[in-house]
């Protein structure tokens, strides 16, 4: 059994994070920078499928700057296998389409049974990309899932609904992504830690991929303008002079919040 997790360095989470008004880009010069929590969940649910089930590899995916390498050498640290890491400076600013594409491109390079990452991450919040990387490998998709069996041959899970829990399942190869109901990561040991330094860490760029980020014949998304979030403006305050409770009415209703 291959698993591949794709993880994703972000912006700490507990940190202010901007955008550069300049490019429209999220300044990641400033702050702390991370392994996005909800991608070590999804690692830690290949990992503790792999401590029960001798053979199984386990590798890490990430499309990210170079200065990433230590970022993603903790994904290794805890347990996985190896990683592979996507540097290349035509990804900058890449938009959801471009970056499904090239991580479509590096599982299959690696090659999989199973591609597990997090529902959404918590710098791009796009929500996207399970869905656009099943779509490019051909497989099926169990998204969003609250709890995960890894079986012979086949993958299932739950999924929460509005109407309480769905249970659903699918043959391999197939891609999952999970929410923060699974539980947390290990931290990674002394041990561990040595370790990652040994492990196969491969970079690969859009040429070995195979994937051309100029190409006009596939669909880009482009942004056109990126502003400040406005400083917060005062509320409409109403005096009650005997007439208070019809003047909050037709506030509700004017703002169509009734």
């Amino acid at each position: 059994m291959k698993i591949v997790v794709l993880v994703k360095e972000v912006p700490d989470t507990y940190g202010d994070r901007k955008l550069d008004l300049e490019t429209g880009l999220a300044d990641r010069a400033a702050g702390d920078r991370v392994l996005d929590e909800i991608g070590e969940r999804a690692l830690e649910v290949a990992l503790s499928y792999a401590d029960g089930h001798a053979g199984t590899e386990v590798v890490v995916v990430s499309m990210s700057p170079e200065s990433a390498v230590t970022t993603i050498r903790k994904a290794l640290a805890m347990g996985a296998g190896s990683a592979v890491q996507v540097v290349d400076e035509g990804l900058v600013g890449a938009d959801l389409g471009l970056t499904a594409e090239v991580l479509a491109a590096a599982v299959r390079r690696v090659g999989f049974d199973l591609v597990i990452t997090g529902n959404l991450s918590t710098d791009g919040s796009g929500g996207v990309m399970p869905a656009m990387l099943a779509e490019l490998l051909g497989v099926p998709q169990l998204t969003a899932l609250s709890a995960v069996e890894i079986g012979d041959g086949v993958v299932a899970g739950t999924r929460a609904t509005d109407a309480g829990a769905a249970r659903v399942s699918s043959p391999l190869p197939a891609v999952v992504s999970i929410t923060e109901a699974l539980p947390d990561a290990r931290f990674p040991n002394f041990k561990g830690i040595m370790a990652a330094k040994k492990k196969p860490f491969e970079t690969v760029s859009l040429e070995d991929l195979g994937v051309d980020a100029e190409d006009l014949s596939v669909p880009r998304a482009i942004m056109t303008a990126v502003s400040e979030k406005p400083p917060r403006g005062a509320g409409v305050k109403i005096v009650d002079e005997g007439d208070a409770g019809e003047r909050l009415a037709a506030f509700l209703i004017e703002n169509r919040l009734a």
